[in-house]
């Protein structure tokens, strides 16, 4: 069997969070544990307008096969999902919509704006339009393009989950984030 061989046979095995490990067992913080299962279990709400959703649709399907990342189980329900996923044209009759959604979300939840209409109105600059849902609710995550490419939204995906696994569990009540809540006019 060639070096190479016994190379591309070797499972691919997913980095253990900082800690000490010995003959039996791993011990590390509980802010990473609670990290390393929020960053590989999110569950998204797809909140498709247009022709981004396709893009998404191709995400999920075999070839690209989203649930490897964690994220198989999609979830219509807001109260349900700590990912928002916005992907499409935003209008402003949409908004209040999009922010009553928002709010209805658990805490932790993060957003990602999914193409050029999400991110910034894309091309249409128009009166109906909203020109980027950051005018309504916090985003984290922009991905680019008219629309993206499903690796692209895999990038996406792959960075909300790094912010995941990395964000701090006090985050949430810092000073910081309710100056962020109080911007946006959310409780």
């Amino acid at each position: 069997m060639s070096e190479n061989q016994k190379q591309i046979d070797k499972p691919t095995v997913a980095e253990p969070p900082e800690g000490v490990s010995g003959q039996g067992f791993f011990a590390t913080s509980f802010e990473k544990a609670v990290g390393l299962a929020r960053k590989n279990s999110l569950w998204p709400l797809p909140f498709a307008t247009s022709c981004c959703g396709i893009e998404f649709m191709a995400t999920m399907g075999a070839h690209y096969d989203l649930a490897r990342f964690g994220s198989e189980r999609l979830s219509f329900s807001p109260r349900q999902s700590d990912l928002l996923m916005v992907m499409g044209t935003v209008a402003k009759k949409m908004g209040p919509v999009l922010r009553e959604v928002y709010i209805q979300m658990a805490e932790p939840k993060w957003v990602i704006a999914v193409g050029a209409c999400a991110s910034s109105g894309g091309i249409f600059d128009t009166y109906s339009v909203m020109q980027g849902i950051d005018r309504v609710i916090p985003v984290d995550v922009y991905v680019p393009g008219c629309p993206p490419r499903p690796e692209q939204i895999i990038d996406g995906l792959m960075k909300i989950q790094e912010l995941a696994g990395n964000e701090s569990l006090r985050r949430r009540h810092s000073q910081e984030y309710e100056d962020l809540m109080k911007k946006y006019n959310i409780e």
